[in-house]
């Protein structure tokens, strides 16, 4: 299976205000399962949400962190 690219900022900067946490994986560029873990144990760099049984990132704090603003990220 070929290598997802990681998408461009301008292109995060057109995501809706929440993404799946597979968009948001690839955000970073690490695997799905690896950004659940991290979820999972407050190691995500970006904040996320439950919204019901599913996961969902903000998008917000995703572009905090890949601009250099860490004001974003999890707490």
């Amino acid at each position: 299976m070929a290598e997802k690219l990681r998408p461009t900022l301008d292109e995060v900067r057109a995501w809706p205000t929440t993404v799946n946490v597979e968009l948001a994986a690839a955000a970073f560029g690490v695997s799905r399962a690896h950004a659940y873990e991290c979820i999972k144990t407050g190691e995500f760099p970006a904040r996320s949400l439950q919204v019901g049984k599913r996961t969902k990132v903000i998008t917000s704090s995703i572009l905090a962190v890949l601009e250099g603003d860490n004001s974003g990220a999890a707490a």
